[in-house]
């Protein structure tokens, strides 16, 4: 079993310790209904405690601006997080359970298994709340019959999930891209527009599947902005009905010339 720990402390009679790594993860915070994933930095080795304490702080400011929300109430506390066998089991406060039908319901779920299963180490995530196996989540009655991963939440994941880079990110060309999609035959479309709100790059992408099934991405194209400044990627595919492009993610971005 693997239990994530704040960092030892030093031995007896030294004078230092030595600074504790930091890892850049994502918590994963609502984008309309859907997650969207926002970096944070957290120390090693309690990497996934610490990103769910980011988590449960919510979105910052910038975030918020652009509209990032949380489902998660305020003031929701972590008591653990223990990883075995590919398995998060997180255990909250009380608050955790408060208010909201069910689509919050699901919705703070998803966020915390998004933000746990980034983690190479974790699959599934399981619930508690104040050390007690959650079954049913909410007065609406959202079941739990066991652990639950990304594809259990496949209605909150955007057509085209783009996991890296996040939004604040600084970024150069060429730009690397890299999440998840499901889309009409594995086909979108990835756009740069630069800060004087011109197009620097227009991409085919083709993910791994599609047509009702996830697959991932991973490319690197090069762009051209005009100038260095606030830009945004956006996702988008081109409708099979009627040929209209639709936009399914936004990542507002500082992009350099």
């Amino acid at each position: 079993m693997s239990s994530v720990t704040p960092p030892a402390a030093g031995t007896s009679g030294s004078t230092s310790e030595a600074p504790a790594k930091k890892v850049r993860t994502a918590v994963y915070f609502l984008h309309g209904e859907k997650v969207s994933a926002a970096p944070r930095t957290v120390s090693a080795p309690s990497t996934a405690a610490s990103a769910m304490r980011a988590l449960l702080a919510g979105p910052d400011r910038a975030e918020i601006d652009h509209g990032r929300t949380t489902a998660i109430p305020s003031g929701t506390e972590l008591r653990s997080v223990v990883i075995r066998n590919r398995i998060a089991t997180v255990d909250l406060s009380g608050r955790y359970d408060y208010g909201g039908g069910s689509l919050s319901m699901r919705a703070r779920l998803a966020q915390v298994v998004f933000t746990l299963t980034r983690f190479p180490t974790v699959d599934k995530v399981s619930f508690e709340i104040e050390g007690e196996p959650v079954k049913q989540l909410g007065g609406e009655g959202v079941v739990l019959d066991g652990p639950v991963g990304r594809a259990d939440f496949e209605d909150l994941c955007p057509a085209v999930l783009v996991e890296s880079p996040m939004i604040g990110d600084t970024v150069r060309t060429p730009l690397r891209v890299w999440g998840s999609a499901d889309t009409f035959e594995a086909e979108f479309q990835l756009k740069v527009t630069d800060t004087a709100g011109r197009t620097a790059a227009d991409v085919q992408v083709r993910a791994t599947s599609g047509t009702g099934t996830r697959g991932t991405f991973d490319v690197t194209f090069p762009y051209k902005a005009t100038r260095s400044g606030p830009g945004l990627l956006t996702a988008y595919f081109v409708s099979p009905e009627d040929g209209r492009p639709v936009t399914v993610d936004t990542v507002p971005l500082t992009v350099n010339r």
